[in-house]
């Protein structure tokens, strides 16, 4: 099987660095077209089958890029966004912080971040994401198939992060994929390997995060 990761489209939230978590944050304008512009660059891919994170930044961004294919979206929760707790809604940019210091871990040092009352831990993420992986690996009627994955900028580095079989200090890897950045995965008797990794098919928009990993 082929599966096709995507982080979705860009928010509100993600463009004033305010982190979103769980919190159900719709595509802005931008992001919008940040979906179709993918749409765009993956017209001649034949997929099968979508899972989606069930926020509805990612559906929309499914839904956007799947255009006119008569493809079912199924809901996965395994794959929302990572949960803040009490920091959903707060700012992170270096001008408005509203944060405890300690947040910094969250880019810095993944293996000692504490989460918030709430919130999820990186090794808590890394867990049901592996778990939704190793199922998906194994169910016989997707053997084959091309599948649409759309999901969240921590959600997707767990995957990663379990596709690669790296440690949780690692979490990150080379940094946060942009929004409705592609990562192509290819699944041969249960085993993964990267084909392609955090492809964009558009240009001339500011990632949000850029400053910040």
């Amino acid at each position: 099987m082929k599966l096709y990761l995507v982080r979705h489209g860009i928010t509100d939230w993600n463009a004033r660095k305010k982190i979103q978590g769980q919190v159900d944050i719709p595509l802005n304008e931008t992001g919008r077209d940040l979906a179709r512009k993918t749409a765009e660059g993956l017209r001649d891919v034949r997929f099968d089958q979508c899972i989606s994170s069930p926020l509805c930044r990612a559906k929309e961004t499914a839904r956007i890029i799947l255009g006119e294919r008569n493809v079912n979206i199924l809901d996965e929760p395994r794959i929302m966004e990572m949960a803040f707790g009490d920091y959903e809604g707060k700012c992170c940019s270096r001008e408005g912080w509203e944060l405890p210091e300690g947040f910094h871990k969250f880019f810095d040092d993944p293996a000692g971040y504490e989460p918030p009352r709430g919130g999820e831990s990186f090794a808590d993420v890394k867990k049901r994401t592996g778990a939704f992986l190793a199922d998906l690996y194994q169910k016989p009627e997707y053997q084959g198939l091309n599948i649409l994955i759309t999901t969240h900028g921590a959600a997707l580095a767990g995957l990663l992060n379990n596709i690669k079989q790296e440690p949780l200090s690692r979490y990150w890897g080379d940094g946060v994929h942009r929004n409705c950045a592609v990562t192509e995965v290819e699944v041969r008797d249960g085993v993964p390997e990267i084909l392609s990794e955090n492809v964009i098919y558009y240009e001339n928009v500011k990632d949000p995060w850029a400053d910040e990993k």
